[in-house]
């Protein structure tokens, strides 16, 4: 067979294509929600780190999960919590922000190595009748995006960039109100602005300087 492996490969690289775009139009649609519900956003954000912690104590205390990686999952959401402070706004040189996009990483590792290890274990038997003991590839999933993933990907939807956070391209600073202020911007929303105007300059140029 030559061609149906090529139609494959077109089909993945389309469907690819389509699901990029409709995670973007998703993103964009939820950072345009939390501007015009700032208050709300904060507080479901909040009771969500909350209950991030709560689950995070339960496991360690019921379900036996290490100590010390369970305390650095609680230090990280209380790091995350700090970011509440003055939301949505975030200055992307702020230690504690830089902090929060570390811990992210770290949580990640750890977790990752945990469950590999744990995985690794339970399937060193001896005998085939033994019981393995070990998480379902469901579970490990699960947690990683509630536990690991959830509250970072929430604030970067919901934070908004301020003036002079991402470089303009060939756009004049919009000012949203009457009083002269600055209408907060989502940083996905800005994020997927600046890679459409991009993409429309790129035509324009492209196109002999047709609009």
């Amino acid at each position: 067979m030559w061609i149906l492996p090529l139609v494959g490969y077109a089909g993945a690289i389309i469907g690819f294509c389509f699901l990029t775009l409709a995670i973007a139009s998703g993103l964009y649609y939820l950072s345009e929600l939390v501007e015009e519900h700032s208050v709300i956003a904060k507080r479901l954000l909040t009771r969500l780190i909350y209950t991030v912690v709560i689950i995070q104590a339960a496991l360690w205390i019921i379900d036996g999960f290490p100590f010390w990686a369970t305390l650095l999952g609680i230090s990280s959401h209380i790091v995350y919590l700090g970011n509440m402070r003055r939301f949505p706004y975030v200055k992307l040189s702020d230690p504690l922000f830089v902090l929060s996009c570390l811990l992210v990483l770290v949580n990640h590792y750890v977790w990752f190595r945990h469950f590999s290890q744990t995985q690794s274990r339970a399937y060193q038997r001896t005998s085939y009748y033994d019981r393995i003991d070990a998480p379902s590839f469901t579970m490990i999933a699960s947690y990683f995006g509630l536990c690991v993933w959830l509250v970072p990907f929430a604030l970067f939807v919901s934070l908004s960039a301020g003036d002079n956070v991402l470089p303009t391209m060939g756009t004049e600073p919009s000012h949203g109100g009457l009083d002269g202020k600055a209408k907060p911007q989502g940083m996905v929303k800005a994020v997927v602005d600046q890679i459409r105007g991009a993409i429309g300059q790129i035509a324009g140029t492209s196109g002999g300087g047709r609009p």
